[in-house]
């Protein structure tokens, strides 16, 4: 019996439910372990390099290679509303937010984390809340080296990747965790 439960445990799946971190195996189930609220302190904890598995850092590709997109969607949107059409850097990059915000959740909740335990609405209000604390921190600092005389895309380049580790975390603890 061991034996077969290692081997669809081996292949990832039991009972037709995916079995990620965060999930233990017992007789006949995959029991959540992360249904309980996770406490602050969990959520803004620095990540042990050394403890993290290999799932982890594909994890972090993943999120890594979505992200990169988001930010390509949100430069180019961003760039598309300053110099196209002459809008205020602060409007401008409001407006790139929400056209990568939107495509950064959808990868992120079915590509990224995989997690379904939460209703998606969950997800993304969550999504949306950690988004809005970086977009918050993310404009601070593009104003701050627009101010400083930085080419207002370089700026905002700058800007979104200071926020990105923040992001990260707060989003896999948090949103999806």
């Amino acid at each position: 019996m061991s034996l077969w439960l290692g081997t669809l445990a081996s292949r990832g799946r039991i009972d037709g439910q995916e079995l990620r971190p965060g999930r233990r195996l017992v007789p006949s189930a995959v029991v959540s372990t992360t249904s309980a609220p996770r406490p602050a302190g969990r959520v803004f904890r620095v990540p042990g390099v050394r403890s993290a598995t290999r799932d982890d850092w594909a994890q972090l590709v993943r999120f890594c290679l979505v992200g990169g997109t988001g930010y390509l969607v949100n430069l180019a949107v961003f760039g598309v509303l300053v110099h196209g059409f002459g809008i205020h850097h602060v409007v401008a990059a409001t407006g790139a937010f929400g056209v990568a915000w939107t495509c950064n959740f959808v990868f992120n909740k079915y590509w990224t984390f995989r997690n379904h335990d939460r209703p998606a609405i969950q997800q993304a209000w969550r999504y949306l809340t950690v988004s809005l604390v970086a977009m918050g921190l993310g404009l601070l600092i593009l104003d701050i080296l627009v101010q400083a005389e930085l080419p207002r895309l370089v700026a905002q380049a700058a800007a979104i990747a200071a926020v990105t580790p923040l992001n990260f975390l707060l989003n896999r603890r948090w949103s999806f965790g």
